[in-house]
């Protein structure tokens, strides 16, 4: 073999020490499913399977080989949205040696990026509310009570220091972000994650008003 073959060979085989694994079937369709949610938010149900394969990096045939229409994959991009996705780690990355105020502005600032984001999706899609298999299917219940446990242990042992059960707390600080979030609900005058902090914890009174 001359130097000259020997040198392609051995180009050839780190080519393909390089190429990429190929892709599972369950690991494509999670692509194509997060790739079509990105694109739902902004082109929204408009968008068409082309853009889909080509954002994806694949044949647009490719597509039908992992669903059957591009409404299929809409509908498990749009559920995809309602799963707590980076909602779980980003609450867990919280410092819990900061003070309670700090934690509180945090995840409240969490959550209000999270509803903003899902309220706009809604708004692309034409959505009024999320389906039922994506709001009141055992496992979404579940799921609602896991995030709802992690929010309280954001509290911590300053769950001693409210007036109320910790649930309670969470249960209004969301509601309250909820609200503070929509822009309809809020008309227009969405509230700071500081501003659905102070409300919660110190009320809106003075403190030469308050009474004793």
């Amino acid at each position: 073999m001359s130097t000259h073959s020997y040198a392609i060979g051995v180009e050839q085989t780190a080519v393909r020490r390089k190429r990429a694994r190929p892709l599972s079937p369950e690991e494509r369709r999670d692509k194509l499913v997060d790739v079509t949610l990105t694109l739902l938010r902004e082109h929204g149900r408009a968008v068409t399977t082309r853009q889909i394969a080509a954002a994806a990096g694949v044949a647009e045939g490719t597509i039908f080989r992992v669903v059957e229409s591009k409404e299929e994959l809409v509908e498990l991009a749009i559920t995809r949205a309602f799963e707590p996705g980076a909602l779980v780690d980003r609450i867990a990355e919280i410092d819990l040696d900061q003070p309670l105020h700090v934690r509180l502005v945090q995840l409240s600032s969490i959550l209000q990026q999270r509803f903003r984001a899902t309220f706009e999706l809604m708004k692309k899609v034409g959505m009024v509310r999320p389906a039922d298999h994506v709001h009141d299917s055992p496992e979404a219940v579940e799921m609602r009570n896991y995030v709802h446990a992690l929010l309280e242990g954001v509290i911590g042992p300053d769950r001693v220091r409210l007036s109320v059960p910790a649930g309670d707390f969470v249960h209004r600080l969301r509601l309250l972000t909820f609200a503070g979030s929509h822009p309809h609900i809020a008309d227009g005058h969405l509230l700071t994650p500081e501003e659905i902090v102070d409300t919660l914890l110190h009320g809106l009174l003075r403190d030469e008003g308050r009474d004793s």
